[in-house]
């Protein structure tokens, strides 16, 4: 056997499980969401522990801003992702039948 045929042939095998579905894209768009909602929830529950923490120990500052901005972060994307879903709702209901 040639030695680029062997090349080939191991490339060509590394591609084919580079090319494979992944598992999770499997379990569709409600694992996604509910997956987004947890890591929603998370961000807020760690925020509302540094401020606390801030407020009764005397925690430090700059991880309490942190945690804010993050919580920032997430509600404004929270937001638009409503934004979007009631938007597509009304398109839908705009659509002749």
């Amino acid at each position: 056997m040639d030695v680029r045929n062997s090349l080939a042939l191991q490339a060509y095998a590394q591609s084919r499980l580079a090319a494979q579905p992944q598992p999770q894209a499997a379990e569709g768009a409600g694992a996604a969401f509910a997956q987004a909602v947890e890591s929603f929830q998370n961000t807020l529950s760690q925020s509302e522990a540094q401020a606390r923490a801030a407020m009764t120990s005397g925690a430090d500052p700059h991880a309490l801003v942190t945690a804010l901005a993050q919580t920032e972060l997430a509600v404004e994307t929270a937001v638009t992702v409503r934004d979007r879903v009631v938007e597509a709702y009304q398109e839908i209901l705009r659509m002749p039948v």
